[in-house]
């Protein structure tokens, strides 16, 4: 049942990060992350075409590598997180404590991300 349920996610995933390649509001690179993260705990052969695809698996390869991202993939996530997260707190959330735990996890992304290794140049 959880296989089926990790591969699921990675489907939508997928789905969601090649809908990222095309409306520049839905980041690719993390929801590719993450249909690799779960298709690695469900399917070696959705794994493998990910990691592999000559058009997906350039996003992920760096990461799951160890060598990088893209300083690029690193900078649009970064200024997305900035131009959704407050404006969606401060205009949509009504309550205190939510507003607070939405800046505190975009926060705690960013700091995630400026320490993610950055890619030469050359690889992406």
């Amino acid at each position: 049942m959880i296989k089926w349920l990790f591969l699921t996610v990675g489907v939508i995933a997928t789905g969601l990060g090649v809908i990222g390649i095309f409306l520049p509001l839905v980041p690719t690179t993390p929801f590719l992350l993450l249909a690799a993260a779960c298709f690695a705990r469900s399917s070696d052969r959705f794994h493998r075409w990910l990691v592999e695809h000559a058009h997906l698996g350039p996003m992920v390869r760096g990461y799951l590598e160890g060598t990088g991202i893209p300083r690029r993939a690193k900078t649009v996530a970064i200024v997305m997180v900035w131009l959704t997260v407050p404006p969606s707190a401060f205009l949509l959330v009504p309550m205190p404590w939510v507003r607070a735990l939405l800046l505190v996890i975009a926060t705690g992304v960013t700091i995630y991300l400026v320490r993610l290794p950055t890619a030469p140049a050359d690889n992406h």
